[in-house]
């Protein structure tokens, strides 16, 4: 029990050259502290970075080699003893010895000859604070790290969630559910690429280019509204067809307006989710929908999402057609430029295409997958 209790003591450093005052203050402190003693600045640094670093430490200013002052600079640039409180106890009793000492990072100023009452209730005062601060220290790394830790699966609760309902709209579709991974990521890497162009550099930030990887998937959520008649015809559109197609661009917005008010906040993903599930389908020239927006007037985010869109319709299969190569798709693409694209992207893209290529293979739809929708098409059309 006893040995316990020894333990438990907080460990003073008496750092001083004079072996005396080295004697005097053990002394004092010994029936409520466990002492370590220093007769040198070295000493006493090496010390304070041990296994078993000090609690506080009395240091004397006026000693050979290295004095006192530079020992408290050296003991605040270092992380692992910054948070040692320091009391100076020194013959030097100048008030801008003081101040200097203060200046430096000790939270005390201590003259000689001492009052050992004094001495004692400082460093009583003085351990109680510092073990209250790191009371407080370890309890703020803790709160951080929960919520770095709720954050995290915040985060990735979020993403299942964006996949999940963007899935639920690509099961619909006659596109697979890679569709959604492929144009989130050509969206990434467009948005890249673009990041440095004068344009588009104010906007295109670390942030929002995250922002918009989160929410490229929700570009089509609007299909689950339209009717399996339609949204699984193979083949053209009638024109009242393909009117009520156009609506999964309002239909979406809709649905995530829906969703933010239900949240009762704002959520930054989902406001670009709503601008691309909006305006995606909107062209350069003004021609496209729902508003015929056209040059500028169409967001950003959009933009990059029309690009991204009409690649992976036109080189993927779908039950109703077989994809085009690479090398085709690029010269219709190009034939669009200034037209159905913002001419600054699609000339980005086609600087990047082989990753667009990439992506396409990284994540390339299954001749299951295919199946899977041909047999979901026959049941559809037998109804």
């Amino acid at each position: 029990m006893h040995s316990h209790k020894l333990i438990e003591q907080p460990t003073i450093l008496v750092v001083d050259d004079t072996p005396d005052n080295l004697t005097l203050m053990s002394t004092l402190l010994k029936d409520e502290y466990t002492v370590k003693v220093a007769n040198s600045g070295v000493n006493a640094l090496r010390i304070s970075v041990s296994d078993r670093p000090p609690d506080l430490i009395l240091l004397d200013i006026m000693m050979p080699g290295m004095d006192g002052y530079e020992v408290c600079r050296l003991l605040k640039l270092d992380a692992r003893t910054k948070n040692i409180p320091v009391i100076f106890l020194t013959a030097k009793s100048d008030m801008e010895d003081e101040k200097n000492g203060l200046r430096l990072g000790a939270v005390d100023y201590i003259t000689k000859p001492i009052s050992p009452s004094i001495v004692l209730a400082r460093v009583k005062n003085h351990l109680a604070l510092k073990a209250m601060t790191d009371f407080l220290r370890d309890q703020n790394e803790f709160l951080e790290s929960e919520v770095d830790k709720r954050t995290r699966e915040i985060i990735a609760i979020q993403d299942v969630t964006i996949l999940a309902m963007a899935s639920l709209a690509e099961t619909r579709d006659s596109d697979t559910g890679n569709h959604i991974r492929r144009t989130q990521y050509y969206v990434k890497v467009l948005a890249e690429k673009l990041r440095d162009h004068p344009r588009f550099s104010l906007f295109l930030t670390d942030s929002n280019i995250n922002m918009l990887f989160k929410s490229a998937p929700l570009h089509d959520i609007g299909k689950v509204g339209i009717p399996d008649r339609i949204l699984l015809k193979p083949g053209r559109f009638e024109p009242h067809e393909f009117e009520i197609m156009k609506t999964h661009t309002t239909l979406g917005y809709d649905a995530i307006v829906h969703a933010e008010k239900a949240l009762g906040i704002s959520v930054d993903f989902l406001s670009f989710a709503k601008t691309i599930a909006l305006s995606h389908q909107e062209k350069w020239d003004g021609s496209g929908y729902p508003h015929g927006l056209a040059g500028d007037d169409i967001p950003i985010p959009a933009r990059l999402m029309a690009v991204a869109d009409v690649y992976d319709a036109l080189i993927c299969r779908r039950v109703y057609k077989q994809g085009m190569p690479h090398e085709k798709a690029v010269k219709i693409m190009l034939d669009g430029r200034g037209t159905h694209f913002d001419a600054d992207m699609l000339d980005a893209f086609i600087e990047i295409q082989e990753e667009f290529r990439a992506i396409a293979l990284r994540f390339a739809d299954s001749d299951a997958d295919m199946d899977r929708k041909k047999e979901y098409q026959m049941q559809v059309d037998s109804v």
